[in-house]
Formats: structure tokens, C-alpha cells, sequence
């Protein structure tokens, strides 16, 4: 193939990229503002460009033409003619080689140089200046790919939010360090059947990986000794990232996702559409920038030489052009359709609702995706936040969407912290954060709950750590949350103190507990199940190490066990994980109330005691009126929270042949003996959760 020369005919507009048609390559690519585009390709081990051949046609924006012959497994790369005026907000530059925004494959990470700047580093005028190097030597080069997948029998498990508990999850991170899961630090290592066996023996039914696509290694880290190893630089939209590929694959993707289904796993990537990896005007010239700066960026008014930053990254993607808008739904579909997935966690996606006046739950993005028979299939979470203007939108999203609820996530930890006169708010979010989702018709799963997340501390740091220790990443510990509502419990990291040990072991059940006792979707944070640390640092998006990676070989397998018990139990009551929100309002069928509130000597909660400064809640729990089959099932569920020292709690009353049954006490290390029966009164232990059933006392 490499000594082979192409010819180049016309082709057809759609679909964008590089597709293979039997007898040849189609290319598409748009680009509003060149003057001409071409496709270069290169020989057959990826080394040389061989050809450099002009697109022949374009209708409207869209550039294409058609290779005869030319297989899968091709080698190509992107050069786009054009202005070179970043004031007017264009900066093409034909010495520079671009990946294809729709490549379905890449072959590499770019190699930092020089050459891939657009201007001349150094130059007095910076980028305004214009650099002639050719960056093909260090870019890596997109693949044309055939992505056929055979998937047999497997369908995806469809399960529904009010059934869904998700594991937040690195590709390498998850399988770095584990003992025997295989191919280590990627998806066929994610899918091998040790990894599997720990999903679906913790009973988690979706996997939410961070992000997977082809993403960018940040040159101030690379001149660090670091790597990104989050992977929040977003190069291509439809490629997975080579580091995760064994064999450079595309097949080891979808076998991951067959596997995960097969075993009742969902998958939900964690995608980044509100930037790229090209960063500012000071960033390298990799494939957007170069193939139309002024559509792919939101450019500042008055001046398009510099970004709009909304992001924090350097850039923000121009999702008000309709050709950028395409590119991203088309790799949403591409995910779904072609590659198998479930679901999308849009990182920033507060971003992705901006229009000139703001934030808007009714933009363009939001409009597509809701009217889109593809995507309205799968589950859609939302970051809600970005730093722009106004970027905390939490409970502002339109129907379907999901959101992130950083509010669970600080009332949970500042309640157990002991901060005071935190009672009212760990109540809004035990029952689902109604004043931020209950509206448009939105179902109480909407907030998708926790207690950690990859950014920040995790759970086992969480009770040792106070302050943050990320003097690994070289930024002087300046980066990573600074307000953590963290305790170390008397000791700053380690300790051999076994009332400390027991004092934070219980903590973390105690914090566990609370997220699978909660209304709304609960997000495990993937090692917390296992006592997982990462020493103190709570920004470890540059710890391609053992710092980020899960340590296995010291799990604590009883708190994974105690666990594996809480989503069992979330599982079987579905009290526990309702779609209609509570209110504590009596049902007509029984007059009895979905929601109580109550103290601990019996009597119901009241103004003058929600204000006061209290340690311990208790809470009856009912299905909610109107819930179909409701009556069908148990009666109720009694919650009780106790952050304070051990208290006497009076039991709701409860007929001749009705009793409470003891369902998990965090005071034991295993959650308390199975099926202990209360009486009229328990004993609720120092700094404890505990969880009971109202059930039917069986026939003698």
C-alpha cells in the first residue's frame, strides 16, 4: 500500500470523516472559512506522508472527496488552507498537520515540539506571528476504520434510574494495581472476569468511566515528569484514547461493553464537549484551531484574537455554530449506535446551555438532545456547573437530564463532621433535594448523589485528612479543593491509634450508608467500596501512578462486604429509591403520611426543633402516593442518623401484627447481625446509622 499513488474523486457530503465504503474512502470535512482543504496520506507504517491530495468538491461547508481503493487501516491526517489573521479570529496554517474531528481512531498521543504552534514560540509578537514547520513529525495520525462489531446476543441491560447505582470509575486506575484482571490499564483489562466478578458481586449495575476520548498531555506536565491522567483535554470526539487500546483496536472497546452487558453492567461515559485540548491562543494547532478557529471557538467579542474561557482550560467550543453542534451529537450517536454505550455524564455542562444572555435551559444543545430518538434512550447526567458567569445552575436542567449534586455531597459530609445546626439540610437531601428537582416533571432520581467523586478527596482521606497534600502535582499545593468539610479525627494521614482506626471505620460506613439510604441515584467513587487512598491528594488529575491508581493488594474486603450489603438492601426495598418525590403528605388510600419526621423520644419534629442544633434524625419512610403497585408492597422504613453519643429511640407505633426488623447498625464492623427484631425502644449506638423494615409478623 505505501508504494501505491491515490487518485481523488469526487465524493459525497455526508457522513463527516472517513468512511469506508467497499470499494474505497469517503472523506468529509468542514471547514466554513478555508480556501481549501486536503487529505494526506501516508505509508503503510504511519512514517511518511506519501500523498497530499486536495479535496475536489464542497457543498456549502463541507469539503469531501472520494479515494478508490484505499483500505481500512489507512493512515491519514489533515491539512486545511486559509487566512492566517488571529485578530479577524483565523488561524490556519497549511504547514500544519490535523487530525480529523471525526477520526475514529488515532494512533498516539501528539509529541510536544515547537512545530505544533501555529506561531513562532519565542516571537515578540507571540501568536500573531506565523510558524512554518512541519508538525507532522510529532503529530500521531488518525486511522480509517471499519467499526463493524458482531454483537451476537448481547443487548444492553436498560436498567432503570430508579434501579441504577453507579461506580465511578479510570480505565487504568481500576486495573492497574488489581492482582489478576489483565490486560492491566485497559478495557479489556476492565472487562476481564476478575473485574467483572467485583462489579456484580457489589452489585453496582453501571460503570462510569472517565474520559475515554482521545485526549492531550498537557505540556506543562509532560515538562514535569507528569501526565494527564484524567483525561479532561478532549482531541477527538469519536476515537478512544490509544493508552486504553492493548492492540489498537476499536473491537476492544465494544467487547468491553458486550461483557459489562452480558453481566448486567451499564456503561456511561464521562465526555467533555465544552472544550478541546488546544487551550488558549497560546495552545498547539492539533485539529479544530487549524481547520476553523473562528467556528469550532466561542471568540470574545470585540476582539477574536482571545477565547472566551468559561471553562477554565483556555477555550470553549462554539456549540451556537450548527456544523460544531452536528459534530457533537453525531459522536453522541456514534457512542450509543456504533460502540455500545448507555449513558453520558457531560462534564461543564453548564457550559453547553450558554448563549449570549447567559446560561439557558432552553439552548440549542439541550433542544437537540431532547428531541433526538437515539439519545432520549439513554441516561443523560449533568455536571451543573462551570466558572463562567453564573455557572452554578444545580437543579436548573430541563427533563431528561441528570445532575451531579455537589449540595448532597457537602450537607452529607458536614453533617457528619459535626458542623452545627445541619439537621434541616441533611433532611432535604435524605429525601431526594426536592427544592432543587422537583419541578418540569422531573422524577426524584434526577440527583444523582455523593459522598466523593474522582475530584477530590476520596472516602478513606476523607476521615484521615484535613488538609489537602497534593504537593505531588508541582503546584505548590495551590490546586484541589481547598474546602473539603473533611475531619482526620485528631491525626493528620495515618495512624496507629486504634480508637482513631475504629473512630473512621465506622465514619465511612457511616457515610456509605447515608448515600444508599438516600433518595435520588447513588455514585460510589470506584476503591471507596475497599478503603482505597490516595494519600491526601484531592486533585490527582496528574497521578498516573500509584497515588491515582486503586490499591488492591490492600483492600479492606470487610468494608467491601458491608457494602456489597447496603446496595443489596437498596435493592430489595424500594422505599429506598423512589421516582416520585416525598413530601409528607398523607395518602388517600391510608391517610398515612410518605414521609415523618420524628425524635428520637418518640415525638414528631417541629419548627422550634428543626432549628435547634441536634445530632440525631429519624425518619419513617413510605412509598409515595400514587406510586402503581404501591400497596403491594412493605409498609415502611425507619432511618435513624445519629452523628451524637448513644441515644434511646421511641419506634414509630405499629399494629398487633406488624414489627420493626434491625436491617443494617454501622456500629458493627458487618453492619449489625441480619434480622434483629426491635422493640418499642432501641438503642441507637454513638455515631451510627441505622436502617429497619416494618414487615408483617409471619403466621406461627
Amino acid at each position: 500500500m505505501s508504494d501505491m499513488t491515490w487518485s481523488i474523486v469526487g465524493g459525497r457530503p455526508a457522513p463527516l470523516g472517513a468512511t469506508f465504503r467497499g470499494d474505497g474512502v469517503n472523506f468529509a470535512v468542514f471547514s466554513q472559512h478555508a480556501t481549501q482543504v486536503h487529505v494526506c496520506l501516508f505509508s503503510e507504517d504511519g512514517r511518511r506522508e506519501t500523498q497530499c491530495l486536495p479535496l475536489p468538491e464542497r457543498d456549502g461547508d463541507v469539503w469531501h472527496g472520494f479515494v478508490p481503493g484505499l483500505p481500512p487501516g489507512a493512515f491519514y491526517g489533515l491539512r486545511a488552507e486559509g487566512p492566517y489573521a488571529p485578530a479577524d479570529g483565523h488561524r490556519f496554517n497549511r504547514h500544519k498537520l490535523l487530525l480529523d474531528p471525526y477520526a475514529r481512531r488515532i494512533t498516539a498521543h501528539p509529541v510536544w515540539h515547537d512545530a505544533l504552534m501555529g506561531y513562532t514560540v519565542g516571537a515578540h509578537d507571540a501568536d500573531l506571528s506565523f510558524d512554518t514547520r512541519d508538525s507532522a513529525p510529532f503529530m500521531p495520525r488518525c486511522v480509517v476504520e471499519d467499526p463493524a462489531f458482531s454483537w451476537g446476543a448481547t443487548r444492553p441491560p436498560l436498567t432503570p434510574m430508579d434501579e441504577t447505582v453507579i461506580y465511578e470509575a479510570h480505565v487504568k486506575g481500576l486495573t492497574q494495581l488489581h492482582p489478576q484482571a489483565a490486560p492491566k490499564g485497559t478495557f479489556l483489562g476492565v472487562a476481564s472476569d476478575p473485574m467483572l466478578e467485583h462489579l456484580t458481586r457489589l452489585g453496582v449495575t453501571a460503570v462510569e468511566l472517565l474520559p475515554v476520548h482521545a485526549f492531550l498531555n498537557d505540556r506543562f506536565l509532560v515538562q514535569k515528569g507528569l501526565r494527564n491522567y484524567w483525561g479532561y483535554q478532549t482531541i477527538g470526539f469519536f476515537a478512544p484514547d490509544p493508552r486504553y487500546l492493548h492492540r489498537g483496536q476499536l473491537w476492544e472497546f465494544q467487547h468491553m461493553v458486550a461483557r459489562l452487558h452480558d453481566a448486567g453492567i451499564e456503561i456511561i461515559l464521562d465526555v467533555v464537549y465544552n472544550h478541546t485540548g488546544e487551550g488558549s491562543e497560546l495552545g498547539p494547532t492539533l485539529s479544530f484551531r487549524g481547520l476553523d478557529n473562528r467556528a469550532y471557538y466561542r471568540l470574545t467579542d470585540g476582539d477574536p484574537r482571545y477565547y472566551v474561557n468559561d471553562t477554565g482550560t483556555g477555550n470553549t467550543l462554539n456549540l451556537d455554530h450548527p456544523m460544531v453542534l452536528r459534530m457533537v451529537m453525531d459522536s453522541l450517536r456514534y457512542w450509543v449506535e456504533v460502540m455500545g454505550v448507555d449513558g453520558f455524564r457531560f462534564d461543564l455542562c453548564a457550559t453547553l446551555g450558554r448563549t449570549e444572555a447567559g446560561f439557558d435551559p432552553g439552548a440549542a444543545f439541550f433542544d437537540a438532545v431532547r428531541q433526538d430518538p437515539v439519545l432520549t434512550r439513554v441516561k443523560l447526567i449533568a455536571e451543573p456547573w462551570d466558572i463562567g458567569p453564573g455557572g452554578y445552575q444545580v437543579g436548573a436542567f430541563p427533563p431528561p437530564f441528570h445532575e451531579w449534586n455537589d449540595k448532597y455531597r457537602d450537607g452529607v459530609r458536614r453533617f457528619w463532621r459535626g458542623d452545627e445546626a445541619m439537621l434541616p439540610a441533611l433532611a432535604d437531601r435524605l429525601s431526594g433535594s426536592a427544592l432543587q428537582f422537583d419541578h418540569s416533571g422531573r422524577p426524584a432520581t434526577s440527583s444523582v448523589n455523593f459522598v466523593t467523586a474522582h475530584d477530590g478527596f476520596t472516602l478513606a482521606d476523607w476521615v484521615a485528612y484535613r488538609d489537602r497534600h497534593n504537593e505531588a502535582n508541582g503546584e505548590g499545593n495551590r490546586d484541589g479543593h481547598s474546602e473539603n468539610f473533611s475531619d482526620n479525627l485528631g491525626v493528620e494521614g495515618p495512624t496507629d491509634d486504634p480508637r482513631i482506626r475504629d473512630r473512621r471505620a465506622r465514619r465511612r460506613r457511616n457515610m456509605m450508608a447515608t448515600l444508599l439510604l438516600s433518595q435520588g441515584t447513588p455514585m460510589i467513587l470506584a476503591g471507596d467500596e475497599i478503603g482505597n487512598s490516595q494519600g491526601g491528594n484531592n486533585n490527582a488529575y496528574a497521578q498516573d501512578n500509584e497515588t491515582g491508581w486503586i490499591d488492591w493488594p490492600r483492600a479492606d474486603t470487610g468494608f467491601a462486604e458491608f457494602t456489597r450489603r447496603l446496595i443489596a438492601i437498596r435493592r430489595r426495598h424500594p422505599i429506598l429509591r423512589q421516582k416520585r418525590f416525598l413530601h409528607s403528605r398523607e395518602r388517600p388510600e391510608d391517610g398515612l403520611s410518605d414521609l415523618f419526621w420524628w425524635r428520637p423520644d418518640g415525638e414528631p419534629m417541629d419548627d422550634a426543633r428543626w432549628a435547634e442544633a441536634e445530632h440525631v434524625i429519624c425518619v419513617e419512610l413510605r412509598m409515595a402516593s400514587g406510586t402503581p403497585g404501591y400497596a403491594a408492597r412493605e409498609d415502611a422504613i425507619f432511618l435513624v442518623f445519629n452523628r451524637g453519643p448513644e441515644v434511646d429511640v421511641t419506634l414509630p407505633p405499629v399494629s398487633e401484627r406488624r414489627r420493626w426488623r434491625i436491617m443494617i447498625d454501622t456500629s458493627e464492623p458487618d453492619g449489625g447481625p441480619t434480622g434483629r427484631i426491635a422493640g418499642a425502644v432501641v438503642e441507637a449506638p454513638a455515631e451510627s446509622v441505622m436502617a429497619m423494615v416494618l414487615e408483617a409478623v409471619p403466621d406461627e
